[in-house]
Order: structure tokens, then sequence, then C-alpha cells
């Protein structure tokens, strides 16, 4: 980051990432929203992204690249993972914690226990692992054209309180939007992570030379039908936010545990 642009700085400091790749139209709905709130860096994977969750990029060099996609913002295409693209904008681009890191608006959602696999909230848990506000939204649309205007209203009003009010530390936010438009989102509800999991499958092939190859297919199940889930927000026309972290401790399993003989 320049130094000139380092002195101008008055308002919040926004980094903005996603997994779907720098060029997609999320991103730029994304990043439309957060220059009504703060001076933003946008630093993105330069291909898409999707499923890696918290990977990063240890075997081979990664490259920077300054492009010109989005007016008057600063932006680096980069060619490793979602959580590289944080590292790399607090550690070699900013050499700072921003005030707010934004990830999405992924082209399709991260309910449930997609947030484990999903690169969209790996960046926004890595900046919670650094202690930095993070927001990660999707879109239950996968169509690369979706309709984000819906998603935009939620994203306004979400990070507005967000840069106001803080978050817990080492918490970020889980956003999901239904497909709707604007005028038939009935609103926003806290949630807890639904019990949902994938029913794999996969799709045996064979390539010209006879070699097998496979494509990872499945449903996505719910397990129940709880009304403060995520899953159950959206069935019903509202957008979820997720409380999220890092801690994978379970807590009442340790507790039962410490009781054995060993």
């Amino acid at each position: 980051m320049n130094q000139a642009l380092n002195k101008t700085i008055q308002k919040p400091l926004i980094l903005v990432t996603n997994d779907d790749g720098v060029t997609s139209k999320g991103i730029l709905s994304l990043v439309n929203v957060a220059k009504e709130f703060g001076t933003v860096i946008v630093i993105a994977p330069d291909k898409p992204q999707s499923g890696m969750g918290h990977a990063i990029t240890i075997s081979h060099p990664l490259r920077l690249s300054p492009v010109d996609l989005f007016e008057s913002v600063e932006t680096y295409s980069c060619s490793g993972t979602p959580v590289d693209c944080v590292k790399l904008g607090v550690y070699e681009v900013l050499h700072q914690k921003p005030d707010l890191i934004l990830s999405g608006i992924n082209h399709g959602e991260n309910t449930s226990t997609n947030v484990l696999y999903s690169g969209t909230m790996s960046a926004a848990v890595e900046g919670a692992m650094e202690n930095i506000p993070s927001i990660g939204f999707s879109l239950k649309d996968f169509n690369p054209e979706a309709d984000f205007s819906a998603s935009q209203i939620v994203a306004r009003k979400i990070i507005k309180k967000v840069l106001a009010e803080g978050l817990p530390d080492h918490t970020c936010l889980n956003v999901n939007i239904p497909k709707v438009r604007p005028e038939e989102l009935k609103g926003i509800k806290w949630c807890k992570q639904a019990e949902a999991f994938w029913d794999d499958r996969f799709d045996k092939r064979f390539d010209q030379f006879g070699r097998p190859y496979y494509w990872l297919t499945g449903d996505f199940e719910c397990t129940t039908d709880d009304i403060e889930s995520d899953l159950y927000a959206m069935k019903n026309g509202f957008a979820s936010i997720v409380p999220t972290q890092f801690d994978l401790t379970n807590y009442k399993a340790l507790a039962l545990l410490k009781k054995w003989k060993l």
C-alpha cells in the first residue's frame, strides 16, 4: 500500500476478498457497498477457489498483481487461496490490521456445515484469528449473473452496525441471503448453525483412455427443523447471521471425558 494513500486514510480501512475470483459479480457488488463506509483495498484470488476451506499455499510461490477493475479502489489479483489473500493483505500490502475484513458476496450459500468447506468463510475466520472484525456474505444463487440487490441491502445494514459496535473477540459473522428480490426479503435473523450434512456421492466416468475419474456430487440434508437455525431462516425468506468462531473444542465432551481414567 503506497504511503500517500496511507496518510490520507481517515475513514475505516476495509479489506475485501472472496473465493469466486477477483472478477466475479459478487465481489463487485460487495465493493460497491463497502466504498460507502471507508477506504477499500481488494485482494482476491485470480481464479475461483470455492471449496478450498482454510487452505494456505506453502509448496509454491504466491504472486500479487495490481489490476484495474474497480473505480478508485486499489486492487490486487492473488495466485493463492482466500486465506492467502487475507494474510498477504495484512502483512504485505497494508502492513497493518484493517478495521474490517469483508469476504464475498459468494455465489452459493454457506449455511450449516458448509462453513467448514467454504473459502469465503475461511477468509473471514482468518480475520477473526487476527482479532479483526470480519464478515462473510453468501447468496443462495450459483448463477454468475445473480441479482445481488437484496444481498447489498443486507450487507449495508450489517457493515454499518459492525463498524459502529464492533464484534466480540475472535468472532466473525457468517451471513447468508436467500434468493429473493429486495421487496421479498422478510428481514435478518440471528441464528445458530443448522445440523445438516452432505450425503456424498461420486459420479464415476471414464476418459478417452478408459481411465476412471470422479465428480463429487450429493444432496445436502438437514437432520432437524430447528426454528433458530440458519437453514430455517433461509427457507422462510430471512437472511441469517451466525456468529462464528475457530475454537472447535467440544466443551461438553471435554468435561465428560476428563472423568476417564487414562
